[in-house]
């Protein structure tokens, strides 16, 4: 990777962490509302950004209550759910169907953070899935309007 894509990587991971610990109370439990998550639009644009997610994703989770629980399972579901969208951009055409496909993507995938929080906090395993991709569906939803208009002016492509 060259040093303006290492650069670029370390930038939106550092901006993953922020966010995410700007809302952190909203963050990690059975509601969540990780604002950050719209990040995970980034790969729609250009694949490489899965490291600088991943990253994001395991720093963020360093300082989540469940500990190594949140690094295990929150970067396991991460790296699943982008690896699904980046092999389904050979099959789906047009970045807001790709955008819409992820978002489904990283609803569904809410289920191995339920089974975390069910192992960690012996939450209900349903009712958690249903709480945690909710919050997911709709950070990720409105994700999709924010990220095209960044695209717009950042043209993230090309970015990496």
């Amino acid at each position: 990777m060259k040093v303006k894509g290492l650069a670029i990587s370390g930038i939106v991971a550092a901006l993953y962490v922020a966010v995410s610990l700007i809302v952190a109370p909203f963050g990690f439990t059975n509601v969540q509302f990780r604002i950050s998550e719209m990040f995970n639009h980034l790969v729609i644009f250009n694949k490489k950004f899965i490291f600088a997610i991943v990253l994001g994703v395991f720093i963020t989770n360093l300082f989540s209550p469940l500990g190594a629980y949140d690094l295990v399972f929150g970067v396991a579901q991460s790296i699943i759910a982008l690896s699904i969208t980046i092999f389904s951009a050979k099959f789906i055409k047009g970045i807001v169907q790709r955008m819409i496909f992820n978002t489904i993507v990283f609803t569904f995938t809410m289920f191995i953070i339920a089974f975390e929080l069910n192992l960690a906090l012996e939450l209900p395993f349903l009712f958690t899935w249903l709480t945690v991709a909710v919050g997911e569906f709709v950070v990720m939803a409105v994700g999709i309007p924010v990220m095209l208009a960044l695209n717009k002016r950042l043209n993230f492509e090309k970015l990496l």
